[in-house]
């Protein structure tokens, strides 16, 4: 991977990161790499940077007077050559610390149009760049005008990782949207703008003088309507070169419109109607990734390191692209429940072309299905020259890792057999007549003895389907369901058999059948598993199955 060294003119500087989170753990290492001094402010003691660092300040990132006062601690120190940040919310507090000391860095100015949603699209709309219709709303307000129409986006104007932000059909749909959005907003304030259906794309830049050098255009990947959780994204774009020309043109002038004049600019960029609107722009590297990882691995090129230079008042001595490989990042997912372990890593790193797996959750962990882009579990990234062989190996190994529930859990219990969601899609559905056939016949569970909960042995099977080598459905991670299916056999021990063979052969221990079906079509992998291992513990504790079913189903 090229840096960007530049020793002579780097030696002793001195910079300070704000956040020591994954998201910075680059910027964090290649100034470590030039030798510069680095001190990492974060509001967590916890942040896996701050064991990189040289000195290390509990400030709330959103803080600024506090982030001041402790750049002026470390001015007093040996001095403060600039501030920095990616991936977070606060380049507003970069600005403010960076005017206060008389750093490198945009304007205050220019920080608070980077970070407010609204502030952003009214200064964006003013210099004719291309933004969504919107109304800003106050805390309590739920009034929006005629001339906005559905669908319609609601948006925090203060927030990132798509927190908050839901698509609304309706006036209903419109009020509860308004509520989960104010409490995602800091300042108490959102946006309401009419939805754009078209590819979206992620931009990042880094700005010197005024000119834009642009470092990497991704295809971004959203699903889950009415929610935009971002399951991953391949870069570089595989749009049309027209496309492409047509929002980086828009992305400029938005920079400009901006005043982002010195440092980074990220940008979400649509295309709808024949012309790119601008979604999004802030005023540093993008999170989710793309400066950190996809980008280097696709280019051999570090924009972090040019980044860095601007930061501290160096040129960013960006070197050209090295090669031109695809990179596909892609999240893995949970159904909502307790983490009891993520398994089969290993399997999953040994897949060829995968370079990086990040796991975001532990062994006790509470995990959610995501409406936002905070609440996935994980992602893989995969390279190689080829786009179909990395997107292929970055699912794959997305698909690959397990993260295993906690059995009995209610929560769990009530998204599998309880009133669905309409907006969460099953993991699978069925599409031959001879399975659903065969699935409508099954009792939940066959063979508990004159116990619900007490079988005459330990052991346990699956009624198995007739021809689910006919299924074409894929889950959430692009796994097969025969695949699948195949998988939960591996992971938990059992074997699938016949209903009238289990009968004749006068196995007397358990049969899982329409219980069983139900869990893992509605939660693929990890609703299959959760049952069985369910099961399981009712047995040990003398749990009458029924009865948990009647729970959850009336939940």
């Amino acid at each position: 991977m090229i840096g960007q060294n530049n020793e002579t003119a780097a030696a002793k500087k001195r910079i300070l990161i704000l956040g020591g989170g994954i998201m910075q753990l680059p910027a964090i290492r290649i100034a470590k790499a030039k030798r510069w001094y680095v001190a990492v402010a974060d509001g967590s003691d916890e942040a896996p940077g701050i064991s990189l660092a040289d000195r290390f300040f509990h400030v709330d990132l959103k803080a600024w007077e506090a982030m001041i006062d402790a750049a002026e601690v470390m001015r007093k120190e040996g001095g403060i050559d600039g501030v920095f940040t990616a991936g977070t919310d606060f380049s507003l507090t970069v600005a403010r610390v960076a005017e206060k000391l008389t750093l490198p860095g945009i304007s205050v100015k220019a920080a608070m149009a980077a970070s407010d949603k609204a502030l952003m699209r009214r200064t964006l709309s003013d210099a004719n760049v291309r933004v969504p219709r919107f109304v800003q709303l106050a805390d309590g307000e739920k009034e929006i005008p005629k001339e906005l129409s559905y669908p319609l986006v609601v948006k925090p104007v203060d927030n990132m990782g798509a927190r908050g932000v839901r698509r609304v059909d309706n006036d209903e749909e419109l009020s509860s949207a308004l509520d989960d959005a104010f409490r995602f907003s800091r300042s108490g304030s959102v946006i309401v703008e009419e939805f754009l259906d078209g590819p979206e794309f992620s931009i990042d830049a880094l700005v010197e003088k005024g000119q834009v050098r642009f470092c990497g255009i991704a295809d971004r990947h959203i699903t889950f309507a009415p929610y935009f959780v971002e399951m991953g994204h391949t870069i570089p774009s595989s749009a049309p070169a027209d496309m492409i020309e047509e929002v980086k043109g828009e992305f400029l002038k938005a920079v400009e419109a901006i005043g982002i004049d010195n440092g980074a600019a990220k940008g979400d960029v649509k295309f709808c109607r024949g012309k790119a609107w601008i979604g999004e722009l802030a005023a540093r590297l993008s999170g989710g990734f793309m400066s950190g990882w996809t980008y280097p691995l696709s280019s051999g090129v570090q924009p972090t390191a040019g980044a860095l230079n601007i930061a501290v008042g160096l040129p960013a001595n960006l070197p050209s692209p090295v090669r031109n490989h695809t990179c596909a990042e892609r999240g893995f997912i949970s159904i909502p429940g307790v983490v009891a372990a993520v398994e089969s890593l290993g399997k999953a790193r040994a897949i060829k072309r995968v370079k990086e797996i990040f796991v975001l959750i532990e062994p006790g962990s509470e995990v959610n299905f995501p409406v936002n882009n905070v609440q996935k579990c994980g992602n893989v990234l995969a390279s190689s020259d080829r786009r179909d062989q990395a997107v292929s190996s970055a699912q794959d190994g997305a698909g690959r890792v397990f993260v295993r529930l906690v059995p009995g859990e209610k929560r769990t219990g009530v998204f599998l057999f309880g009133k669905k969601e309409a907006w969460i899609p099953d993991a699978y559905s069925l599409s031959c007549e001879e399975n659903c056939a065969e699935l409508s016949r099954l009792e939940p569970i066959y063979g508990v003895g004159k116990r619900p909960s007490a079988p005459l042995s330990d052991s346990i099977a699956l009624a198995s389907l007739p021809i689910l080598r006919s299924e074409a459905a894929v889950d959430w991670h692009g796994l097969g369901l025969r695949e699948g299916f195949d998988r939960l056999l591996a992971l938990t021990g059992v074997s699938a058999m016949d209903l009238q063979k289990w009968r004749m052969s006068g196995q007397d221990g358990l049969l899982l059948g329409s219980l069983f079906w139900r869990a893992f079509l509605r939660g693929g992998i990890q609703g299959g598993v959760w049952i069985i291992d369910t099961v399981r513990s009712w047995r040990e504790r003398d749990i009458d199955y029924r009865r948990e079913l009647q729970i959850w189903e009336n939940a």
